[in-house]
C-alpha cells in the first residue's frame, strides 16, 4: 500500500509534465504522497530500518508497475534484481527484534 501511494504520487506529475495531462492530477498526487508519508509513520521500529525494508518492497512494486501498467516485459536482470532486493527486505523484516515482533 505504501509503495503504491508513493508510485502514484510520482506518476501523476509524470502524466502532467511528460504527457500533457490535466493539472487537476496534482490533487491526487499530493494526496497520494501525503498518504505515503503517513503510512511510513505508523510503524514503531527505527525509521532507517523501515526505509531499508520498504526499499525492497518499493522496487518489487515498481517492477510490477513496469510489467502491468507500462506493459514492458521484465528482463532476467529485472527478475533477479527484484528477487535479490526482496530477499534483502525479508532479512531486515524477519530478523530477531526486527520489524515483526
Amino acid at each position: 500500500m505504501t509503495a503504491l501511494a508513493e508510485i502514484l504520487g510520482c506518476y501523476f506529475p509524470y502524466l502532467i509534465l511528460k504527457e500533457g495531462k490535466t493539472h487537476w492530477l496534482w490533487l491526487p498526487a499530493i494526496i497520494s504522497l501525503a498518504v505515503f508519508v503517513w503510512l511510513l509513520t505508523l510503524h514503531p521500529a527505527a525509521s532507517g530500518r523501515i526505509y531499508a525494508a520498504y526499499g525492497g518492497i518499493y522496487i518489487f512494486t515498481a517492477l510490477m508497475w513496469l510489467r502491468f501498467i507500462d506493459q514492458v516485459t521484465l528482463t532476467r536482470w529485472d527478475i533477479w534484481g527484484g528477487t535479490v532486493v526482496l530477499l534483502g527486505a525479508a532479512l531486515i523484516i524477519l530478523q530477531p527484534q526486527g520489524l515483526l515482533k
